[in-house]
């Protein structure tokens, strides 16, 4: 709330020092970008593919543990239809090989 507050007085009165604030606080938000689950579960998945554990923890604390789950998943579903249509076969299939399992 106090945010708003000064970003207001900062739009009316317009001082140099209210600019000066303004612009530290974007250098401080670009600072502190978030990332959104997508881009932490790719970058976790291509960091445990490269064995990488300071990536791994890194990604691992951009979002909330559920959220990378979920981002994890999607990027394996993709995949999986992916390589299927490459290979043109099932995903059922293709999931299968990947972990080593016998053909279902």
């Amino acid at each position: 709330m106090w945010d708003r507050v000064r970003k207001a007085r900062a739009r009316i009165f317009r001082s140099p020092h209210t600019e000066e604030d303004n612009n530290r606080e974007e250098r401080t938000h670009k600072e502190k970008r978030t990332h959104n689950l997508f881009e932490a579960a790719a970058v976790y998945v291509s960091a445990r593919a490269e064995d990488d554990q300071d990536q791994i923890d890194e990604a691992s604390g951009w979002v909330s543990p559920e959220a990378l789950s979920f981002g994890v998943s999607e990027l394996a579903c993709r995949a999986v239809i992916a390589l299927a249509r490459e290979r043109d076969q099932s995903p059922q299939t293709v999931a299968r090989t990947l972990l080593g399992l016998p053909a279902a």
